[in-house]
Order: structure tokens, then C-alpha cells, then sequence
């Protein structure tokens, strides 16, 4: 049996939704799973592709009646992962992959304790600095909102399985699809086969008895 979902998540500027987008591209294992939000559409997206925008008492709805994996309030606004994402990728025999924050993986992790989590993180601190700081057009303000959620999210990472570095686009792709194959051989996952064999051979040895 394939892991049902991998949450990947990391401070921002560690270039996660580029390595999200690599992952999912031609891959025939992965299904990404777009988030539903409150928040009103922005020019240029796409409802289903960028997001599911759905109106405050509807996704206040789906929560009551437990239809999300995960869910947030950022900035006023509601973010999650409806049950219906994965519903669907369980019907294609896939994996969802999940673009989320820390907050959200951890309660992934209480719906799907054999959920995959993967944390990202910069080549070094001074990268993440230079990258929190971008190119210096925010304010004194947003810089310091950015700073201290990154130190948040580093304060929860002991909870994730698996660190990767992303120093590199095309060996950051690599490692996590690695990570994901490596737990599709996990015993757990493949004890229905290994318990079918065992049956198998009592049988044909007792047959051949």
C-alpha cells in the first residue's frame, strides 16, 4: 500500500512551492492538493487550480462536519484541506501532496498518522536570512512578521520524519521522491502481501503434505 499523503512544508523563500511544482509534474504517484480559502480571488487565478474559494460559512461547515484534513486562520482569512482531496486521490491510487505550514502538518498528522512530513530547509542560515529579507521592500514590520514566523516554524521541525536540504532544484526533487518510495516498501504498508504469501505457502505445503 503507497503512503496516503506527503505534507511538505518550510519557512518561506526556501523555494517549496517550486519544488511542489517539480514533483507533480508528469508524475504518475502524486495528485497536489489545492487548498480551499475564504479569501476572495485574485486576478490572474483560477478556482480548483490555484484554490477552492468558498464562502466563510461553508468552510466554517465543512469544519463542524470534520470534511477538513487541516485548516488555519491566516491573517483573518480560513485556509484548509477539504477530506475530499484525498478521497479523490485515493480513487486515482495516489498520493496527495500537500503544500502546507507547520501548523497544518500537525494536524495532518492527527487525521493521517501515517501521512509522510517533510520539512525543507535553505543551505545555510544566512541563505534563509537573504531570502526572508528579500530584496528590502518591506517594512521594518513585514520583515519582522517574516522573521518570526520562520523561527516558529524551525521551533516545530523536530515533529516532521524527514529534513532536506534544498541547495539544489534538480537533488532536492530526487531525495523527497526517493523518501516516498522508500516508505511505500515499508513493512507496514506491504503487510497485506507479505501475510497473502504466508498463507499461500501454508497452503501449498500442506497440499503437497
Amino acid at each position: 500500500m503507497k503512503c496516503s499523503a506527503v505534507a511538505l512544508c518550510a519557512p518561506s523563500g526556501t523555494g517549496k512551492t517550486t519544488v511542489v511544482r517539480e514533483l507533480v509534474k508528469d508524475s504518475d504517484e502524486l495528485l497536489f492538493s489545492v487548498s480551499a480559502t475564504t479569501r476572495s480571488i485574485r486576478p490572474g487565478e483560477q478556482d480548483g487550480v490555484d484554490y477552492h474559494f468558498v464562502k466563510r460559512e461553508a468552510f466554517e461547515s465543512m469544519i463542524e462536519a470534520g470534511a477538513m484534513l487541516e485548516w488555519a486562520c491566516v491573517h483573518g482569512e480560513l485556509y484548509g484541506t477539504p477530506r475530499t482531496n484525498l478521497e479523490q486521490a485515493e480513487r486515482q491510487g495516489l498520493a496527495l501532496l500537500l503544500d502546507i505550514d507547520v501548523q497544518g502538518a500537525q494536524q495532518l498528522l492527527q487525521a493521517l498518522p501515517e501521512a509522510i512530513t517533510i520539512f525543507l530547509l535553505p543551505p545555510s542560515a544566512e541563505v534563509l536570512l537573504q531570502r526572508l529579507s528579500g530584496r528590502g521592500s518591506e517594512g521594518d514590520e513585514e520583515l519582522r512578521t517574516r522573521l518570526e514566523t520562520a523561527q516558529a516554524e524551525l521551533e516545530a521541525v523536530d515533529a516532521f520524519r524527514y529534513l532536506v536540504i534544498n541547495d539544489r532544484l534538480e537533488k532536492t526533487v530526487h531525495t523527497v521522491r526517493a523518501i516516498i518510495e522508500a516508505e511505500s516498501q515499508r513493512f507496514s504498508r506491504r503487510r497485506s502481501e507479505v501475510e497473502s504469501l504466508r498463507e499461500r505457502l501454508r497452503t501449498d505445503l500442506g497440499e503437497a503434505g
